[in-house]
């Protein structure tokens, strides 16, 4: 997305192993960007803490330097980990990509 806008496409589980195999990767993405991010999950088919965790440190990272995360599309039992642990305050989550995009528009 050329708008200041980018997108993270996420495949697999993020349970430990797939949450180490991308974690590097994935924060050096998000922590040199200057960017908002739009963080895609509908490849991803299990979401464990240590999943959660790697979104939240970069959304926070994110944050501090003003900038902002969204989840977008996750599988609906994806989706229930971030509503169950709260997650979702920090990081929004919208069922497409065009709503994710739209709510990191300013108002």
């Amino acid at each position: 997305m050329n708008d200041g806008t980018m997108k993270i496409n996420l495949l697999g589980r993020l349970d430990i192993v797939g949450t180490n195999a991308i974690d590097l990767r994935f924060t050096s993405l998000t922590a040199t960007s200057k960017a908002k991010v739009i963080v895609d999950l509908s490849g991803v088919d299990f979401l464990a803490s240590m999943g959660v965790r790697l979104l939240l440190s970069n959304a926070k990272a994110l944050g501090l330097r003003g900038r902002k995360m969204v989840i977008c599309k996750p599988d609906p039992m994806v989706r229930k980990v971030p509503e169950a642990t709260g997650t979702d305050a920090i990081i929004p989550l919208y069922d497409d990509v065009d709503s994710a995009h739209q709510a990191l528009k300013p108002p």
